[in-house]
């Protein structure tokens, strides 16, 4: 009975007497040992396994009868061992329980990784903020000398490099957000052109770190593909972050090639790395879910199997091909969108506006500054505000034509103040315009689409700017 009762049991099981011989067994602790069960009774249970867990077993054994659970491992697999005293037996036994908790805690692992990134992308949203108001002080007093006629020739090039390096920081941290932000999945047609290069620059640094060279090349005609680009990006950065630490784990430099080009009804992207690559019995694994041949804490084994499945759910399949010693390709294969997208007619450029009563409402003293300078250089009459009380009070008791709101001001933020003057004087809200630098955040995004109002994302250009100051004049003239 005890054996047919026993080995029906999928826990590893075993009888311990009090000189520490094993008296019985079952078949899943035969198994766990590897050893015939002839040879595991009356047996020394210190001798059967493996040295690393007689600490383990022993402590359980000490504490039999009080839930004290120890841990051991075997390789990729953790097993949780109890000891619970077998009453009224002569002589004294204990009762061993081996409990398999290795996919226990792969996902428990999983989901505190999880749930870091979700602070991480919480800390960036907010963050970003912060980065973006310095930054569009950056983008726009560069703008506004290179526009002056009083900066020296020679200084026109240095101007050039700081706004472009400037524009070089907002699309990290535009990417960066975009890579971290929790939404809705949505899909649209996307340009992975776009996607693929974004993805580059968010992991150049690392790239760079690894003394690794990355290749971008695409044709310059792909087509579109329907996707949720935070998906499909998630996928990209997976795939290169791999293939990196493919190449890293050799010791040495090499090269990331990421190569797009159209194939029959849809369009292939590899990622060509020419790192060590992988023996057939790795590689005909690496999309199982917690497969990972990375050291412990280095990953979860996840990053494929959800990649395969993402890239799956948009109708198209990851492939592996490579050889030990000759690197690895893996190819993502996507259809291309059934939406045909219709490029608009370009709008003539905005002629510039002059003679406008402005009010800028921001925190940053710094983008008060070059507000206010590049407005009067354009001949406009400017009056600035420090929080969104201060710009209430000046709204309310003066005429301006246009009203640049920060959202996010200490005392009073442009929601509140949008909301005060639709309560006060409804009629300024068609002079409204918000400005921000987080709204990459959901709930900014759906506020701006509930006002219907323009808004100018931090950091912005003059060209920008003017844009806004001529679309809100002329909506205002308009009977």
């Amino acid at each position: 009975m005890w054996v047919a009762t026993t080995d029906a049991v999928p826990v590893a099981l075993c009888v311990i007497d009090d000189r520490s011989r094993v008296r019985r067994a079952n078949r899943a602790f035969v198994e766990l040992l590897g050893v015939e069960l002839p040879g595991l009774l009356e047996r020394p249970w210190p001798a059967l396994v493996p040295p690393g867990w007689v600490e383990g077993i022993g402590a359980a054994l000490s504490t039999a009868g009080t839930r004290h659970e120890a841990e051991l491992r075997a390789g990729e697999r953790t097993f949780a061992v109890t000891g619970y005293p077998v009453r009224g037996t002569v002589p004294p036994m204990s009762l061993l329980v081996f409990e398999d908790q290795s996919d226990r805690r792969r996902l428990q692992t999983q989901l505190v990784q999880s749930e870091k990134m979700s602070a991480i992308g919480q800390l960036i949203a907010g963050v970003a903020h912060d980065l973006n108001n310095p930054l569009a002080s950056v983008v726009g007093f560069a703008d506004l000398l290179a526009e002056s006629e009083d900066v020296p020739a020679r200084l026109k090039e240095p101007l050039r490099v700081i706004r472009d390096e400037a524009d070089r920081a907002a699309s990290i941290v535009h990417n960066l957000l975009g890579f971290a932000r929790q939404q809705e999945r949505q899909r649209r047609p996307v340009s992975l052109k776009k996607v693929l290069t974004a993805t580059m620059v968010l992991l150049r640094n690392q790239l760079m770190a690894q003394g690794i060279e990355a290749v971008l090349e695409l044709e310059h005609d792909l087509p579109e593909v329907t996707a949720d680009p935070n998906q499909i990006q998630q996928v990209f950065v997976n795939l290169i972050s791999n293939a990196s630490q493919a190449i890293a784990s050799a010791g040495r430099p090499g090269t990331v090639t990421v190569r797009g080009r159209r194939r029959d009804a849809g369009l292939t992207i590899e990622i060509i790395d020419d790192g060590p690559g992988m023996p057939a019995d790795v590689a005909s694994r690496v999309f199982e879910p917690f497969f990972t041949t990375k050291p412990e804490g280095q990953g979860t084994g996840l990053g494929l199997s959800i990649g395969q499945g993402i890239v799956k759910e948009h109708g198209g399949r990851i492939t592996l091909v490579t050889t030990p010693g000759a690197g690895a390709t893996f190819t993502v294969e996507l259809p291309t969108s059934n939406e045909v997208t219709v490029a608009a007619a370009d709008d003539p450029e905005p002629g510039p506006v002059t003679g406008l009563r402005v009010l800028v409402v921001d925190d940053e003293p710094h983008i008060l500054h070059y507000m206010r300078a590049t407005l009067e250089a354009w001949g406009h009459e400017v009056e600035v505000a420090p929080d969104g009380t201060a710009g209430l009070e000046l709204a309310l008791a003066r005429e301006f034509d246009v009203i640049i709101t920060d959202l996010r001001m200490p005392r009073l933020g442009g929601r509140e103040f949008s909301a005060e003057l639709q309560r006060r004087a409804p009629a300024l809200l068609s002079r409204l315009v918000f400005s921000t630098g987080d709204a990459i955040r959901g709930d900014t995004l759906l506020f701006l689409e509930e006002q219907g109002r323009p808004c100018l994302h931090k950091p912005f250009s003059l060209a920008q700017l003017r844009s806004v100051l001529s679309e809100v004049s002329r909506s205002a003239a308009t009977p």
